[in-house]
C-alpha cells in the first residue's frame, strides 16, 4: 500500500517505489515531519514524536519541524501561511482535527483547524504512483461556523504550497537565473544558515529564476542523494532555502506574498498551487526521470511537429505574397506546420500597435486568411498562428473602447512597456471577450497552432491585492477552455521568449518556447539546465540564421540543426534567403529528425560527462521500447591539446548488442562495453558536432 498509518502514533508513511515520506501529530498537536528519504519497510523505524526540552529562547513550536507552520505565538522561523482577521488580529493557532486517508486516490488530507477565529487548512499529500514522487498543497478556507462568531473575512498574506525538511546539512542548491535572451543559466550555491531566496515578482514565472529546488549531497549525475520540489505555477513565486540550527535543511515553496493579498469572505477558500517533490539516491540524472515522467503525464501525448516560424524572415512585413512564398519553402524542406508570426491582425505595422484586434488586417490578406489556410493545407501542412491575448497597445479599437480593461493605478497614468498595456483577465468581462475573439478566429480558420506570447511583466495593478495570483488562474481557464471547445488545437507558451517554463504551464499548454536567444551555442547551455527539470518533447527549438541575430556569432548549419534536434524541432530562418545546398541540408536533417521523433521527443534523457579537457557536450537519448539511443556531440572550439574523446553512454541494455556508424565506419558493441568504454568521436575545429544512432540487433 502506498500510504500506511500508525493511529496509536498519529503517524502517516506516503511510500513511493524507493522512497518513504513520513509525518505524525505530536503530543502538543502539532504535525510535524519525521523522515524523507529512501523506502523503509518497517514503519516501526520511524521514531514517534516527542516533546523535546527547549531553553526559554527556543520554544516546542519554534524548533519543532512542523509540515504547515502558521504565523503566531512563539514562531520565529519561516512560516508557510499568514492571515490577517478582520479585527486586525495576525495571530492563529492551528490544531489538527483530522487525518483522512482516501486509499483509492492515493490521498492523505491533514485538518487543522483555528476555533475561535474559524479558519481551517486542509494539507494534502498523493503519492504519484510509478514516478517516485508525491505531490503536495493547501486549501485555506474561512469558515465562520467553526467558531459560531460573526462571519467576517479573512486577509491570507502568506500561503505557501508546501514546507519541506531535508534531513542533511551542507547541501548544495541548484537552479537557474538569467534575462532575456539569456534564460536558463544554470547556477549552484552552497547552503548553510543565512537563508537563500529564489522569486519572480513580475507576474510570470520569469526569465531570472525558476519555480523548484533541487538539492544535492555532493551528487554527480549517476549518483548521490538529491532531494527537489517543483512548483506547478506560472506566476509570481518564493523559493526559501535555509539550513536551520538544528542539522537539517528547510525549503518552502509557493506563492509569492510580495504585493499579494487574498480576502477570503465566509465560506470563500483558496487552493495554493501544487508542489511536486522527490528524493533519489541515483544522482540527478535520476531525479530528472522521475520529474520528466511527471511533464510527460501533463502533456497531450501526440507527437509535436516540425514547425517553420516566420518571425525572423518577415517581421511585421507580413502579407499574402510573402507568407505564400516562404510556406512554399518550408513545404519543400519537410516542415509539418507553418506558423505565421507577428504583425497579420489589426493596423499592427510596429510593436506599438494593434495589440487587442484579433482581427484580420484586409490591407495583408483582403479575403482573409482562408486563402493562405487552403494553400498551406494543398502543400501539406497544418496552419499556425500568433497571438498576444493578455496584452493590448493605446493605438487599439480596444483600448478606446475599454479603457478600463487594464491593470492600472485610478490616479497615475497607466504604464506601458514594450509599448502595451496588460488586460485585468481577473474581471469577467475581459475574459469572455478575450474567449469570444479566440475562439471566433478558431472557429472560423482551420488553425491547428497558436503560439501565446507575453511580452510584459504585469504592474500598477492598484487596489486589487490578489492580482497577480488570480490572473494566472484566470488564464489557465481560458486556455483550458479554448483547447475544451478545440481540441485539435495545440498551444505554446512564450513569455517573451522563456518567461513561462513551468510544471503549470506544462498542465496547460502543450510546449514552451525556451528562450528568443536562437544562437545554437547558447542554446546549449540553456537546454542543458532545462533539462535537469523538464521533459524535451515540451522544449520548442528552431533553426535559424547564421550569423545569429542576437549573438552575431556565425555557426554551421550541421551543429545549428542538432543543437535544434534536441528538442521540438523548428525553423526560423529566412528560407527566400537559402540557396538550394541550404534547402537541401535543412529537409536531409528534418528527415533526419522525423525518423528519430519518437526517442528524442518520448526517450530518456541522459547529461552525459565530458572526460576532457575539451570545450564538448554530449546528450544521449535512449527509447527502450524502441531498442535505440541517440548520441549528440558538440564542439565548440578545440584547445591546445586537442585529443579525441571517448564518451560513456547510459541507459543501455548491458547484455544487449548495438550497431553504430561514426564517421561512416560501421561498429557493433554490447552495451556493457559502451557504458564502461565509451564511443571514440573526432571532431575537429571550431562548431563540430555529430549526432550518433545506436541501433539494438
Amino acid at each position: 500500500m502506498p500510504i500506511r498509518t500508525d493511529p496509536d502514533r498519529r503517524l502517516v508513511a506516503l511510500d513511493t517505489d524507493a522512497t518513504t515520506y513520513a509525518f505524525a501529530v505530536d503530543p502538543a498537536g502539532l504535525l510535524r515531519h519525521l523522515y524523507w528519504g529512501p523506502r523503509l519497510d518497517r514503519l516501526a523505524d520511524v521514531e514517534a514524536p516527542a516533546l523535546w526540552e527547549v531553553s526559554t529562547n527556543d520554544s516546542v513550536a519554534e524548533i519543532t519541524h512542523e509540515e504547515y507552520p502558521i504565523h503566531g505565538g512563539l514562531r520565529f522561523k519561516e512560516t508557510a501561511l499568514a492571515v490577517r482577521f478582520e479585527d486586525g488580529s495576525r495571530e492563529a493557532r492551528l490544531v489538527v482535527t483530522g487525518i483522512a486517508v482516501d486509499a483509492e486516490a492515493q490521498e492523505v488530507v491533514v485538518a487543522l483547524l483555528d476555533a475561535p477565529r474559524g479558519l481551517t487548512v486542509q494539507v494534502h499529500y498523493r503519492v504519484l504512483p510509478g514516478l517516485d514522487l508525491i505531490e503536495r498543497w493547501a486549501v485555506v478556507r474561512n469558515e465562520p461556523s467553526e467558531a459560531g462568531r460573526e462571519a467576517g473575512v479573512i486577509a491570507v498574506t502568506a500561503a505557501a504550497s508546501a514546507q519541506f525538511h531535508v534531513p542533511r546539512a551542507g547541501l548544495t542548491l541548484r537552479n537557474v537565473f538569467g534575462h532575456w535572451g539569456a534564460e536558463q543559466q544554470p547556477f549552484t550555491q552552497q547552503v548553510g544558515p543565512a537563508a537563500l531566496v529564489l522569486e519572480s515578482r513580475r507576474g510570470i514565472s520569469s526569465h531570472h529564476h525558476n519555480p523548484y529546488v533541487v538539492l544535492d549531497a555532493d551528487a554527480s549525475e549517476d549518483a548521490g542523494e538529491v532531494w527537489c520540489a517543483a512548483l506547478a505555477w506560472s506566476g509570481n513565486f518564493r523559493a526559501t532555502v535555509a539550513q536551520t540550527p538544528y542539522g537539517d535543511t528547510l525549503v518552502q515553496l509557493g506563492l509569492n506574498p510580495w504585493d499579494a493579498e487574498v480576502t477570503l469572505a465566509p465560506g470563500e477558500s483558496l487552493t495554493t498551487p501544487r508542489v511536486v517533490a522527490g528524493y533519489t539516491a541515483q544522482g540527478l540524472t535520476g531525479i530528472s526521470h522521475h520529474l520528466h515522467a511527471y511533464g510527460h503525464g501533463l502533456l497531450d501525448p501526440r507527437p509535436r511537429p516540425v514547425l517553420y516560424n516566420s518571425w525572423e524572415a518577415t517581421g511585421f512585413e507580413v502579407d499574402l505574397e510573402g507568407q505564400l512564398a516562404l510556406a512554399q519553402r518550408a513545404a519543400g524542406i519537410g516542415v509539418e506546420l507553418f506558423v505565421m508570426d507577428d504583425g497579420w491582425f489589426g493596423r499592427r505595422s510596429s510593436i506599438d500597435d494593434g495589440l487587442g484586434d484579433w482581427w484580420v488586417d484586409p490591407g495583408a490578406f483582403p479575403d482573409g486568411l482562408g486563402p493562405l489556410i487552403a494553400q498551406v493545407h494543398e502543400l501539406g501542412m497544418d496552419f499556425g498562428l500568433w497571438v498576444e491575448p493578455e496584452m493590448v497597445n493605446p493605438a487599439s479599437d480596444l483600448y478606446a473602447k475599454h479603457p478600463d480593461w487594464i491593470y492600472r493605478d485610478q490616479v497615475h497614468d497607466p504604464d506601458t512597456a514594450r509599448g502595451q498595456y496588460v488586460l485585468d483577465l481577473t474581471r469577467p468581462e475581459v475574459q469572455e471577450h478575450l474567449f469570444a475573439v479566440l475562439d471566433l478566429l478558431l472557429r472560423e480558420n482551420d488553425i491547428a497552432y497558436l503560439k501565446w506570447d507575453a511580452n510584459r511583466p504585469m504592474s500598477a495593478v492598484g487596489a486589487h491585492r490578489d492580482a497577480h495570483r488570480a490572473h494566472i488562474e484566470a488564464l489557465y481557464t481560458l486556455v483550458t477552455r479554448l483547447k475544451g471547445t478545440h481540441p485539435g488545437v495545440m498551444i505554446e507558451a512564450c513569455a517573451s521568449g522563456g518567461g513561462r517554463i513551468d510544471l503549470g504551464a506544462l498542465g496547460v499548454f502543450d510546449d514552451v518556447w525556451t528562450s528568443d536567444n536562437t544562437d545554437a551555442a547558447d542554446r546549449l547551455v540553456m537546454q542543458r539546465a532545462y533539462s535537469l527539470i523538464y521533459p524535451a518533447k515540451a522544449m520548442r527549438a528552431w533553426i535559424t540564421e547564421s550569423p545569429n541575430f542576437l549573438s552575431q556569432r556565425s555557426i554551421p548549419l550541421d551543429f545549428r540543426a542538432r543543437s535544434a534536434m534536441m528538442g521540438t524541432l523548428g525553423v526560423g530562418t529566412d528560407l527566400m534567403r537559402a540557396d538550394d545546398a541550404e534547402l537541401k541540408a535543412l529537409a536531409a536533417h528534418i528527415a533526419t529528425y522525423k525518423r528519430l521523433r519518437p526517442t528524442i521527443q518520448d526517450g530518456r534523457v541522459y547529461r552525459l560527462d565530458n572526460e576532457t579537457g575539451n570545450d564538448y557536450q554530449f546528450t544521449g537519448y535512449v527509447r527502450e521500447d524502441r531498442g535505440q539511443a541517440l548520441l549528440f556531440a558538440f564542439l565548440q572550439a578545440s584547445r591546445v591539446g586537442h585529443r579525441k574523446p571517448t564518451v560513456r553512454l547510459r541507459g543501455l541494455d548491458p547484455a544487449a548488442t548495438y550497431r553504430y556508424a561514426v564517421n561512416g565506419v560501421p561498429h557493433e558493441h554490447s552495451g556493457a562495453y559502451l557504458m564502461g568504454h565509451g564511443v571514440p568521436l573526432w571532431l575537429m575545429g571550431d562548431y563540430d558536432s555529430a549526432l550518433v544512432e545506436f541501433d539494438r540487433t
